[in-house]
């Protein structure tokens, strides 16, 4: 019986198709994440976890454009979970390399779990991104 109640995939459209491509091709291989098929060049692109199970991002050329806002209705943010703490101060560092706005140092948030440890920051077309592990530290 197939598993529901579960996000299969989510859409989002961006400005800059290409730019965002590049972006996320560099970002998602930190976070675990790959191209799960080929598009056409400058086509919508998409990333999931190896082995087909879990969630999906597809990304789309926004056919009209205009400027994003998380504090608007819509999208608020995105979060990645990954395997470990080292992997949420990876994504930072990555993330601090490209000059991205960085909203949060990694540390632990409390208030979203015991355990909750996650640094956020912008992409290029002011999308918040969560890295997010809900593990103790690694010994």
């Amino acid at each position: 019986m197939p598993r529901t109640g579960f996000i299969d995939h989510i859409g989002i459209g961006v400005r800059d198709l290409v730019a965002a491509k590049q972006y996320y091709d560099d970002l998602m291989p930190v976070l675990g994440l790959r191209e799960w098929f080929e598009t056409s060049p400058g086509g919508s692109f998409n990333y999931g976890p190896d082995g087909g199970e879990g969630a999906q991002l597809f990304f789309y050329q926004a056919e009209e454009p205009s400027t994003y806002s998380r504090r608007q209705t819509g999208l608020h943010h995105i979060a990645f979970l990954v395997a470990s703490r080292a992997v949420v101060r990876e994504a930072h560092q990555w993330a601090h390399a490209r000059d991205a706005v960085i909203l949060d140092e990694p540390r632990e948030f409390p208030q979203y779990g015991p355990h909750c440890f996650a640094t956020y920051w912008l992409d290029p077309h002011g999308i918040k991104l969560e890295a997010v592990c809900h593990s103790p530290e690694e010994s």
